[in-house]
């Protein structure tokens, strides 16, 4: 007689494409549909299952579930932007607040809290570097809430030991919040590294095809917390369309493929700009001349597609080998299939005082690259020919 065994927890590849939704009992669709309604009927007053499309959807729903399952979460809640969920998760913990946050992070983040939260909300925040662990004591007061990390950081793809903050800095009341937008859930996994809260530009490897602008909140178990971000959610409405989710939804499905060809061409690549003349510095943690590859190694299952390198000329050398290079598209954005590549000085990172800028690193020579999932051959060479250039 077979013994059939079943084995409930689903891995990682099998999760992308089954999580969030069931077999469609009506029509056998096998793909979820749009639900575009806007609003929904009651059976009574006050007895329905989904009432208003900003408070709820369908389709918002399922991926939401898919977001809690592949990131290991509890909750998980949808948002218009990566910023709106910024937006959503420090308006949860109210105001008169401070947030110890990364030194190195996106540009949009530090215009937020710097330009809004702090006269907004009277939130006090400590830029710290968290790979320099002579900076941890004396980092939280009393009216500390929130350890905001983001690693990989963007641009200069610093990594912060997440078990690390959590077994040495936090305390119970305050919430160790991750941006995994760079390395992406098929590379880092904070909830069950220490995180309580997972934030994603879903804009970005999620969405994979730059075609969506998305954001994402994951918690990993706070109910009071998770109940505030759906309250927000509803009542401020920075909520995804239908169709921006139905994106997401079917983008996720191919995460982790993606994800390994944007790994191997990555590694490939920076190998290959680490022993190029033209170019003094790789920052990539997949390398083993990187600093922060041991702690990659603890926490990261792949190294991810982003990078940043200094080339060995000046700014207008720079700009030349951005305009002349093939194959990279000059934007900004990252994670999707196709290469990009962007001058955080001047693009990603313009709205941080020069001063500031130079402190963390971020040169007039600085280039973010993110590498796709084109032949690697194909894009050493449209490197090869724009470095010769300068």
């Amino acid at each position: 007689m077979a013994i059939i065994m079943s084995h409930k927890k689903k891995l990682f590849n099998t999760k992308v494409i089954h999580s969030g939704h069931k077999e469609d009992t009506e029509t056998g669709a096998v793909m979820p549909p749009i639900h575009l309604s806007s609003t929904f009927k009651q059976k009574s007053p006050g007895n329905f299952k989904y009432e208003y499309g900003r408070t709820n959807n369908p389709t918002r729903e399922i991926l939401e579930k898919l977001l809690a399952e592949i990131e290991e979460g509890k909750f998980a809640f949808a948002f218009s932007s990566g910023m709106a969920a910024i937006n959503t998760l420090t308006d949860a913990l109210n105001k008169d607040f401070h947030v110890i946050c990364s030194d190195d992070v996106y540009g949009g983040t530090r215009r937020i809290f710097d330009k809004i939260k702090k006269i907004n909300q009277n939130i006090e925040i400590t830029y710290t570097d968290f790979t320099k662990e002579d900076n941890w004591p004396g980092l939280i007061k009393e009216n500390t809430k929130m350890i905001w990390l983001e690693t990989p950081s963007n641009p200069l793809l610093k990594l912060v030991d997440i078990k690390k903050i959590k077994n040495e800095i936090t305390k119970d009341n305050i919430k160790i919040v991750c941006d995994n937008t760079f390395a992406s859930p098929y590379n880092q996994q904070p909830l069950i590294l220490g995180a309580d809260v997972v934030l994603h530009s879903s804009t970005k490897y999620l969405g994979g095809h730059s075609d969506v602008i998305g954001g994402a909140l994951i918690i990993k178990d706070d109910n009071s917390l998770a109940e505030k971000i759906k309250y927000l959610q509803n009542a401020v409405g920075s909520v995804p369309s239908p169709f921006d989710c139905y994106m997401l939804i079917r983008s996720i499905k191919t995460l982790a493929v993606r994800m390994e060809k944007h790994n191997s061409n990555a590694k490939i690549i920076s190998q290959f700009l680490n022993t190029h003349d033209k170019v003094t510095n790789v920052r990539y943690p997949g390398l083993k001349t990187d600093p922060n590859h041991e702690i990659a190694k603890l926490q990261m299952s792949g190294f991810g597609g982003i990078m940043s390198i200094e080339l060995n000329t000046n700014l207008s050398g720079t700009i030349k080998f951005l305009e002349n290079i093939k194959l990279f598209t000059l934007a900004e954005s990252l994670g999707g299939v196709e290469s990009l590549i962007e001058h955080p000085a001047i693009m990603t990172h313009a709205s941080i005082d020069k001063a500031t800028r130079v402190e963390l690193g971020i040169s007039d020579s600085l280039i973010r690259l993110s590498i796709g999932i084109e032949d690697s051959e194909d894009l050493k060479n449209a490197l090869v020919d724009a470095l010769s250039l300068i």
